[in-house]
């Protein structure tokens, strides 16, 4: 699916959701079948800072800017049910 959309940072981030199964599928206890995306976020990353020459010899600044992607997968709670000796689901905070 990410793929067939028509933007530049689909193939980068349907790569990171592959190599985050590939790395779910190397411990025994997941059920690859069963994972799904529990949250997804983009957070900015560190800027390189450049510099492009204009007229009368000045230079304007330029901000190359980078992120970090985050996903993280988790199983379905439907999966986990016949399974023992695994920590609970996702821990939640409680709001007061």
């Amino acid at each position: 699916m990410l793929q067939e959309l028509p933007r530049a940072i689909s193939p980068v981030v349907a790569k990171l959701l592959k190599s985050a199964v590939a790395n779910a599928a190397q411990r025994p206890d997941v059920d690859v079948d069963a994972l799904y995306i529990s949250r997804a976020f983009v957070d900015e990353g560190p800027t390189l800072k450049r510099f492009r020459p204009r007229a009368m010899g000045r230079a304007s600044r330029i901000g190359k800017r980078s992120c970090h992607i985050t996903v993280e997968l988790d199983e379905r709670p439907a999966a986990r049910r016949g399974r023992k000796g695994r920590g609970g689901g996702r821990k939640t905070r409680r709001r007061s």
